[in-house]
C-alpha cells in the first residue's frame, strides 16, 4: 500500500479494535495516533489534556499526521477529534483514503466504556451524545468510504477487509473465509 487508510469516527465506534484486527489479518502496518501521542508525551491522553491542555493535544495530532506522511502506507486509527482541524483533514485527504466507521449512536452509548475514556467519563453519556451530533456531519463530509459497524464486531472486521481490498484492488486471500 502506498497510501494510508485513515480511519475516523466517534469514540466507541470501533476504529481501534477493527483497524488493529484487520491490519493483523491483512499484514498491514497499523498505527494508532492516540498511542503515538501518549508515547511522545509519556503519559495517557487524559493527563496530556490535564497538564498541557487541549491545544497541545490537537497540535500533537497534527504533528503525528505530518510524521505519517513520511512513512509507508498504514492502516491508521485516529482519535475522535482528529477531524476538528481543517489542516488535519487536508493532510489526510492528500496522503490517503479516509474511512468513516459509522455506528449507531444508541449502540455506541450502550457499550462505550467511559472508564477507559477519562475525557468522556467526567461528563458521562450526555457528552457522547453531544459530540456525536457535533461531529457526525464532519465525519460524513470528509469520508471517501463509510463502513457500517452496526452489525457486530466480526461483521465489521469482514466489512473493513472487503472495503480495503476493493479500494486498493487487493485480491481476497483464499485461505480466509
Amino acid at each position: 500500500m502506498d497510501r494510508h487508510i485513515f480511519v475516523i469516527g466517534m469514540p466507541g465506534c470501533g476504529k481501534s479494535s477493527l483497524s488493529k484486527k484487520v491490519a493483523s489479518n491483512m499484514g498491514l502496518n497499523y498505527v494508532d495516533t492516540d498511542q503515538r501521542i501518549e508515547a511522545a508525551f509519556g503519559c495517557p491522553t487524559a493527563q496530556i489534556f490535564e497538564r498541557y491542555g487541549e491545544e497541545a493535544f490537537r497540535n500533537a495530532e497534527t504533528n503525528t499526521l505530518i510524521q505519517l506522511t513520511r512513512e509507508p502506507g498504514s492502516l491508521v486509527s485516529t482519535g475522535g477529534g482528529m477531524v476538528l482541524r481543517e489542516n488535519n483533514r487536508e493532510i489526510m485527504r492528500n496522503h490517503g483514503i479516509i474511512v468513516l466507521i459509522d455506528r449507531p449512536l444508541d449502540e455506541i452509548m450502550g457499550d462505550i466504556k467511559l472508564n477507559r475514556r477519562p475525557l468522556l467519563a467526567q461528563k458521562g453519556l450526555p457528552e457522547v451524545e453531544r459530540l456525536y451530533h457535533e461531529r457526525i456531519e464532519t465525519y460524513r463530509s470528509i469520508a471517501d468510504a463509510v463502513l457500517d459497524n452496526g452489525h457486530g464486531y466480526y461483521a465489521g472486521v469482514n466489512g473493513m477487509e472487503k472495503l480495503i481490498r476493493t479500494l486498493f484492488n487487493i485480491p481476497a486471500n483464499p485461505d480466509r473465509r
